[in-house]
């Protein structure tokens, strides 16, 4: 494998566990408390549709870790575990835009966003450069 291919699996793995965030926020917003899953369930009140999404977002993350486990043979740790924030990012923005979610957008949390993304294109350009340098060497 190579560090393009790497990086595709990490991104990969961004993306599901960013979905898996996002699909877990709706479906517990339309379940009932843990506390009361038991009686719900015998009651037949649990939307089932719901349920589907909670799993689906389950089998997400136990995929994104095998892209996850995948992008580490080819990309370095340091460099790696910065993609990692995307998903904060990509989170944010989605439940803030999506009508779905009715989560709050603001200022404050959209120039943290802009933050947390400059600190992972400024960690990935810089090791590349620093490769590059010690490539022309």
């Amino acid at each position: 494998m190579s560090l393009g291919r790497g990086m595709g699996f990490a991104m990969t793995s961004v993306v599901l566990v960013s979905t898996a965030q996002l699909g877990m926020r709706w479906s517990m917003s339309h379940l009932p408390l843990p506390s009361q899953w038991w009686t719900a369930l015998h009651d037949g009140t649990v939307d089932p549709f719901a349920v589907a999404v909670v799993l689906s977002a389950i089998l997400a993350y136990g995929l994104s870790m095998l892209c996850w486990l995948l992008a580490l043979r080819d990309v370095p740790l340091g460099r790696a575990y910065s993609l990692l924030s995307i998903s904060y990012a990509l989170v944010y923005l989605l439940a803030a835009s999506l009508p779905l979610f009715n989560e709050d957008f603001s200022l404050s949390r959209s120039l943290g966003v802009a933050l947390v993304i400059l600190g992972v294109i400024t960690i990935n350009s810089r090791s590349n450069r620093t490769s590059d340098l010690r490539n022309a060497s």
